[in-house]
């Protein structure tokens, strides 16, 4: 299926127009929908953990043919090496696993996310919330190593987290962190509890409860480690213009 082809049928998806059909890639392994973007606003994202290589190229390839970016999230080092040498133009961002493989010039940012990171080890998750909001649109401001255990530098940023239409924040551990952040903005919060922690933490079951049974309001939270679903979840409300 051509560009031209695919954004008819995309055009057609999204006002609801008769005989309209989600245009599909099957590849046999997998089904490719070409039509999230015109449904949903935001494109197929491909989760490259227990894909191989070929099948993540594949998929990869089908999205382009459609005129269309492709985001893997969670590849590991080797995947994407041989990844990076079949497809040229495929950009490999390390810190958080992901994979990006543009379909034309970036779009200018809009409005502001801003990714708060608790500690140095929440980064990987951190990153990958960050750069799935850039790469949806958002300009980004990140903020880095500021947990609880030395509020004041935390303090020291508030007034630049204030100028963000949402904000997502990283912490593992006891998961305090986005707590405190919301009682101090006006802004959505988005929290990430992590899987860095001692025993007790239970791989983020400790961070994750004490962020759902938070007593700020305004704080929403997304699955262990699932930076990518907060950075999604940002870009939709920076579009909408906050809160």
């Amino acid at each position: 299926m051509s560009g031209a082809e695919w954004a008819r049928l995309a055009d057609a998806v999204a006002a609801g127009g008769p005989g309209a059909t989600p245009p599909v890639a099957d590849l046999g392994f997998a089904a490719v929908d070409l039509a999230r973007a015109a449904r949903t606003g935001d494109p197929e994202v491909v989760f490259g953990e227990g894909k191989s290589p070929a099948q993540i190229e594949g998929v990869l390839r089908a999205l382009a043919a459609a005129g269309q970016p492709g985001l893997v999230t969670r590849v590991d080092v080797e995947k994407a090496a041989v990844l990076c040498a079949a497809l040229p133009g495929l950009v490999h961002h390390a810190v958080p696993r992901l994979l990006h493989l543009p379909a034309g010039p970036a779009p200018a940012p809009q409005g502001l996310v801003a990714v708060v990171a608790a500690g140095t080890s929440d980064l990987p998750v951190a990153e990958e919330a960050a750069v799935t909001a850039e790469l949806l649109g958002c300009a980004v401001l990140r903020v880095v190593d500021v947990g609880v255990a030395g509020l004041h530098r935390l303090l020291r940023r508030v007034d630049e987290l204030r100028q963000a239409r949402v904000i997502i924040v990283v912490a593992g551990m006891e998961g305090a962190l986005p707590s405190v952040v919301t009682g101090l903005v006006t802004c959505p919060v988005i929290g990430v509890p992590t899987s860095v922690g001692y025993g007790a933490n239970l791989g983020g079951i400790t961070a994750l409860l004490g962020m759902v049974n938070s007593c700020a309001a305004g704080l929403a939270v997304v699955n262990v480690d699932n930076g990518f679903g907060a950075g999604l979840m940002a870009a939709r409300i920076n579009r909408r213009g906050g809160a």
